[in-house]
C-alpha cells in the first residue's frame, strides 16, 4: 500500500537534523517501510514522503514512534493509483446494480 506522509519537525530537532534523519530512516527500515520519494517543503509541513508498506499497522507504528521521540508530527494519507480508483468506482457500480 502506498502512503503520503506530511510531516512537521519540532523546533528542537531542526537543530539536530542529521540525528533525526538517521533515526527515522533506521526505524522505517525496521518496520518494512520503503521511501519511494520525498522532499522538503515550505508552508504548513516541513517535508513530504511517498512510502510503500504492506502492513498498515507498521505505518501507524512509525507515526506514533516519530511523535513519541519528539521529532514532530506526521499526517498519514493512503495513496491510490488510477487503477485502484477505477476498481473502487466499478465496485460502486456493481453494488448499485444489485440494489436495482
Amino acid at each position: 500500500m502506498k502512503y503520503v506522509l506530511l510531516a512537521k519537525i519540532s523546533p528542537e530537532w531542526t537543530r539536530r537534523w542529521d540525528e533525526r534523519v538517521k533515526a527515522a530512516v533506521a526505524k522505517m527500515k525496521d518496520l518494512g517501510i520503503t521511501v519511494d520519494a520525498g522532499g522538503y517543503t515550505q508552508g504548513e509541513y516541513d517535508f513530504i514522503d511517498f512510502v510503500d508498506c504492506k502492513d498498515p499497522q507498521a505505518v501507524l507504528a512509525y507515526s506514533i514512534w516519530y511523535a513519541a521521540e519528539g521529532f514532530g508530527s506526521i499526517l498519514t494519507l493512503p495513496a491510490f493509483s488510477g487503477a485502484e480508483i477505477k476498481q473502487a468506482r466499478d465496485r460502486i457500480k456493481a453494488a448499485t446494480k444489485k440494489r436495482k
